[in-house]
């Protein structure tokens, strides 16, 4: 068990792994409630309304983004220029990679398991299990 910062209150706390406070996790999951609604409610509202009529901080909703609990949802099929892959920076709509560098890093993953040799992959620290969505406009 180490102490680290909360990636949000930026306070210590004890974590097997996880990047967050159990504080901020439960606030979190209440703010997650509240935007899914106010978005359910406005089709078309972008983050910065969504922030300013919920009182969800724009941070806290873009960690909701990445952990892939709400979706950008924009003309273009991206991320509205909000959210880019974290491995080859193609614009997204939701979590931290595209579904190509997902793809790859399944297949190396998977090529690894059947050869019991490990190969190298782009690591993927969205391992957060979803807990619903909400598409988000941008």
């Amino acid at each position: 068990m180490n102490i680290i910062q909360c990636s949000i209150c930026k306070k210590p706390f004890h974590s097997i792994g996880a990047k967050v406070c159990n504080e901020c996790l439960q606030k979190m999951d209440q703010d997650f409630i509240t935007v899914r609604d106010y978005i359910y409610e406005n089709k078309h509202a972008d983050i910065d309304k969504a922030s300013e009529e919920t009182g969800v901080s724009k941070k806290v909703i873009m960690y909701l983004l990445k952990d892939g609990r709400l979706i950008i949802e924009d003309s273009e099929g991206g991320g509205g220029g909000m959210l880019f892959c974290e491995v080859c920076r193609k614009p997204i709509n939701t979590g931290r990679m595209c579904k190509d560098c997902k793809d790859k890093v399944a297949n190396t993953m998977q090529k690894s398991i059947s050869t019991g040799k490990p190969q190298q992959a782009a690591s993927s620290k969205d391992s957060t299990p979803l807990r619903g969505t909400a598409k988000l406009n941008k």
